[in-house]
């Protein structure tokens, strides 16, 4: 059942950056190996990302980090026993240059095992700019096309701290409208979700 709630949440859970992408696979290709440090509302929070894991998502995010897509960027769907996930970027102008982005899909070469991170999918060739980090292992997820591009080294205690108090989206209810939240941007967030945890800036480490 998670799996395809993963699939159906990333339907309206993509899109998203701080310039209008200028090309289909990214404007930019990344070095084989990068680290991202993510400086989060819980703590710092390491990822490597190893290019021929997933070379057009490793590129794809590597373009998004520096262009500031995910600093401010809210944890808006976390599922205990199952992943974390954002990537819905704080504005929502830079929503709308994102939404029609997709990225072939890359051939799933590593399992989606503890700290793994992915892209969220709507099916084949739909990945944008919402990511998501494996809380367990999720081996099931690897013959769905779920491509892990890096993997999470250093602060794995934080992601597991990030506040799940909201529900799962995907099951509806009173959690977070993915919808809403790429039209508001982060005044919805803030307004009725205040809680979550979010990244106050992600940088390329040199």
């Amino acid at each position: 059942m998670r799996i395809a709630a993963l699939i159906v949440s990333a339907v309206v859970f993509c899109g998203c950056s701080r310039q209008q992408p200028e090309s289909a696979t990214g404007s930019e290709h990344a070095p084989d190996t990068y680290k991202v440090h993510f400086d989060t509302s819980k703590g710092a929070v390491m990822v490597a990302v190893t290019r021929s894991w997933a070379p057009l998502g490793a590129d794809r995010f590597y373009e998004l980090v520096k262009g500031g897509f995910y600093d401010g960027v809210r944890f808006y769907r976390v599922v205990p026993g199952f992943v974390v996930q954002f990537g819905i970027a704080a504005d929502p102008a830079i929503n709308a240059k994102w939404h029609d982005s997709n990225l072939p899909d890359d051939p799933v070469t590593q399992s989606n095992r503890r700290g793994m991170i992915t892209y969220a999918t709507a099916g084949p060739n739909t990945r944008t700019t919402q990511v998501f980090i494996n809380l367990v292992d999720n081996a099931r997820l690897d013959s769905t096309g779920f491509a892990p591009f890096g993997e999470v080294t250093q602060g794995m205690d934080a992601v597991s701290q990030f506040y799940s108090g909201y529900g799962d989206p995907a099951a509806g209810g009173g959690a977070p409208a993915p919808v809403r939240a790429e039209a508001e941007g982060n005044a919805y967030f803030v307004r009725e979700f205040p809680k979550l945890d979010y990244i106050k800036r992600a940088t390329i480490e040199k």
